[in-house]
């Protein structure tokens, strides 16, 4: 399992406008593109320069394709980028704060039990 990949997804996606609304609105074809095209991007590189071996696993795949935060964690994504992104995305849906505090209620049931590494 890729962390670092898992959390440049989320962190690139988080940055771009028309990137949230695309995996907001579409979220297997967001993930299946990026993978393809910009996974292997050099982040900050001031030349355009590509690696070719990073891919997310299964389970890395499906937790992005089916927006399941809860699972991204337990793969080790930082909660902090799943939540901005995941806010930028749902939290329009909801009233103030609502999603937020939705976010913890799932996320408690980690917190007494050893949870992944998510230093970056």
């Amino acid at each position: 399992m890729s962390k670092y990949l898992l959390n440049k997804f989320l962190y690139t996606v988080d940055r771009d406008p028309e990137l949230v609304e695309r995996y907001r609105e579409d979220p297997v074809d967001t993930v299946t593109w990026w993978e393809q095209e910009k996974a292997n991007e050099i982040l900050n590189c001031a030349v355009a320069e590509k690696s070719t071996w990073l891919a997310f696993t299964d389970d890395e795949r499906k937790a992005l394709r089916e927006q399941d935060h809860v699972a991204l964690f337990g793969l080790g994504a930082h909660p902090f980028l799943t939540l901005t992104l995941f806010i930028a995305m749902f939290e329009r849906d909801h009233d103030p704060l609502e999603y937020q505090k939705a976010y913890g209620r799932v996320l408690r049931q980690h917190y007494a039990l050893p949870y992944p590494e998510i230093a970056t």
